[in-house]
């Protein structure tokens, strides 16, 4: 396939071209939107708030995801030869590996003493979300097979030409894992830990799942954690104030900052989605004495309900888990979501109803040496995170028989 440059800096062939965009604005909303899961209303590719117009632009506009962090824009759109957009790739050029919760700190020391350079490097994910969604976006009505390949080769395209390290696709879904393989990427594979709604009508059908033991413990954990006269709102749509997200921020910033000293989304991100997507956002927020102490915040998707960020000012036994898992399971049931997705890591959600799930990402690394010590590294890992998979699934907490 003969590639080149195009006079607007394109790298093109006879058949498509990829740009190279600087922000998500290079998109219009009705561009974006013609993506297939990345609006309500698609009902037949089902809906990821996370890879939204509204939720990747409020990153961006807020200054969060921009270059000044280290996530400067670098967007594929895929088109015809006559301008027709195909597809597109959420993408950034990264001067760091934060934010990104696929861990590659090994790597890049180990090409650096080597003698490389392994930043910049561009990564395709949603910033700071460890969330599964499509990664190689196509606009519908399109021949998904044929343009997600040619988002997967554009993107080694774009990386080669940069001359950058590697391109990384975190937190992808399966169909894409499998394009991105075949175009030569390597494969990587994780844990985390999901609910799954097996058509619950209440909570109770849910416990009656778990072993007696299990189930008695959750109950206690439930009670105590709202013993010292704590109540717990659900918040979505209108009811979600710039008080609210004030209360939220505070959690926010409290915890973040304690726990990885530098929390990565500012006070405007939140009023920015709360004017775009406010319908698709859920925040749990804990009250005592009148007035919020702690919440969490999620995001409503068609089929599920996605955990992102918790925080807290008081200290209370198991509020934490209350707050981010216990709650989060009564409002998918409620709403007939099918799962949870509460977060990265954090064996501690399989005492509370969260199963092991394998998640995937693809990487293209473009020097021989490199890539051949981490496809050796990404073999044995990948055997480990099955093994693992298995011990972990082992140690849930539901019944074991339907008789006990």
């Amino acid at each position: 396939m003969d590639q080149g440059d195009d006079d607007d800096g394109r790298a093109a062939n006879a058949d498509y071209a990829i740009r190279v965009a600087a922000g998500i604005g290079a998109f219009t909303c009705e561009e974006w939107d013609g993506f297939a899961g990345t609006t309500r209303s698609d009902k037949e590719n089902g809906y990821n708030p996370l890879v939204s117009f509204a939720f990747l632009s409020a990153l961006e506009d807020s200054g969060c995801a921009v270059r000044r962090t280290g996530w400067q824009g670098h967007h594929l759109r895929l088109e015809t030869a006559q301008g027709r957009l195909l597809g597109a790739v959420p993408c950034y050029l990264k001067s760091h590996s934060q934010g990104e919760y696929v861990f590659d700190h090994g790597w890049s020391d180990a090409f650096e003493r080597a003698g490389g350079r392994y930043y910049p490097k561009l990564q395709c994910s949603v910033p700071f979300t460890p969330v599964t969604g499509p990664r190689l976006l196509v606009s519908k009505g399109e021949n998904a097979g044929a343009v997600k390949a040619g988002l997967a080769e554009g993107l080694k395209l774009v990386t080669d030409k940069l001359g950058v390290s590697s391109a990384h696709v975190t937190f992808a879904s399966e169909p894409d894992v499998a394009t991105l393989e075949a175009a030569g990427f390597l494969h990587r594979t994780d844990q985390q830990f999901h609910f799954f709604n097996e058509g619950f009508s209440t909570y109770d059908d849910f416990l009656a799942t778990l072993a007696s033991r299990k189930r008695k413990a959750m109950k206690k954990e439930r009670r105590e954690a709202l013993a010292d006269g704590i109540s717990v709102d659900w918040l979505t749509g209108k009811d979600i104030t710039e008080s609210a997200w004030d209360d939220f921020f505070a959690f926010y910033m409290d915890t973040g900052g304690r726990k990885w000293g530098r929390p990565y989304l500012n006070r405007q991100f939140f009023s920015l989605i709360g004017e775009r997507m406010a319908g698709d956002i859920l925040l749990v927020m804990a009250k005592r004495n009148g007035r919020y102490i702690a919440g969490a915040i999620n995001f409503i998707g068609s089929d599920a309900l996605y955990g992102r960020n918790w925080g807290c000012i008081e200290d209370h036994p198991f509020l934490h888990f209350e707050v981010c898992y216990h709650q989060a399971i009564d409002f998918a049931i409620e709403r007939k979501l099918k799962v949870v997705e509460a977060g990265a890591q954090g064996e501690h959600k399989l005492a509370r109803g969260y199963r092991p799930v394998t998640m995937h990402s693809a990487h293209y690394i473009s020097h021989p040496g490199l890539r051949n010590a981490v496809a050796d590294y990404l073999r044995r890992e990948r055997r480990e995170v099955e093994r693992m998979g298995e011990y972990l699934e082992e140690h849930t907490p539901f019944r074991k028989d339907l008789g006990e």
